[in-house]
């Protein structure tokens, strides 16, 4: 473990394969109960299929890194993107990153390349929410309810130094009625960055109208998965079809960040 300070909290970092301090570097944004130890080997799979070294780092009430000390705000999604991953980076002498999120790290990385508040060489958003679906919030009230059984809350103990934390942070933002409004669609069109969108056609946290909808309104290169036999992680359900997927679209990056203001 390797801790950072940034936007005021103690997060935790790790650093995969070798770096010189120049080259694009993989930026991976987990999801809503996710941290660096819950990204398994993936990172590594494919920091190794690309040749690029790759920063993983846990959210601030995740992982090992600093726990929450109060309720998540509804827009903590965007503090994470506009505050906090710039914080980051810079902490970790990342100047030209390849943001790989998923979920809620996938909105993230839309939201920071949409803002611009860092360059994007590329981004690769897995099972991304730009706005809340029924769906959303039926899969999210079925979490709760392991969570209540006892199940949930004894795997989350094996990665979360405040499990409870991780959990009422993102569980109770995501079903308080205020947050059904919540949309980051506006940002979609400032995207002008390559963008490659995978989300499994079982997903049962979303439906294709997210990437639909991502796919419509960006102004950058667009490419897009859709994977049968898949639920809300694709690294996971179908690890090699992504990793290749992932593999070909940084290949095929441009060897400079588009459309960074700047």
């Amino acid at each position: 473990m390797t801790f950072i300070t940034a936007a005021g909290r103690r997060l935790d970092t790790k650093w995969i394969g070798l770096r010189d301090g120049s080259g694009p570097v993989l930026v991976f944004l987990h999801e809503g109960l996710g941290s660096i130890e819950l990204w398994r080997d993936f990172p590594g799979r494919i920091a190794e299929a690309t040749g690029l070294p790759a920063l993983v780092y846990s959210r601030h009430g995740y992982g090992r890194s600093d726990p929450l000390t109060g309720k998540r705000p509804l827009r903590y999604l965007h503090h994470e993107a506009l505050e906090v991953l710039p914080a980051v980076l810079d902490a970790c002498g990342v100047a030209d990153p390849i943001l790989i999120g998923h979920s809620d790290g996938a909105s993230i990385a839309l939201l920071a390349a949409g803002a611009g508040v860092v360059p994007v060489r590329g981004a690769v958003v897995m099972a991304p929410h730009v706005f809340v679906e029924d769906i959303t919030i039926a899969g999210i009230e079925k979490a709760a309810t392991a969570w209540k059984e006892g199940g949930l809350a004894r795997a989350l103990a094996r990665y979360h130094t405040d499990p409870e934390g991780a959990f009422r942070g993102w569980n109770e933002a995501w079903l308080s009625p205020e947050f059904r409004a919540w949309n980051i669609e506006e940002y979609l069109p400032s995207i002008r960055c390559p963008l490659l969108a995978i989300q499994g056609v079982d997903d049962e946290y979303a439906t294709l109208a997210q990437i639909d909808a991502i796919e419509r309104q960006v102004t950058g290169p667009f490419e897009r998965q859709d994977l049968a036999d898949c639920r809300h992680t694709p690294w996971r359900d179908q690890p090699d079809p992504v990793a290749a997927a992932i593999a070909h679209f940084v290949a095929s990056l441009p060897n400079r960040v588009l459309g960074f203001p700047g």
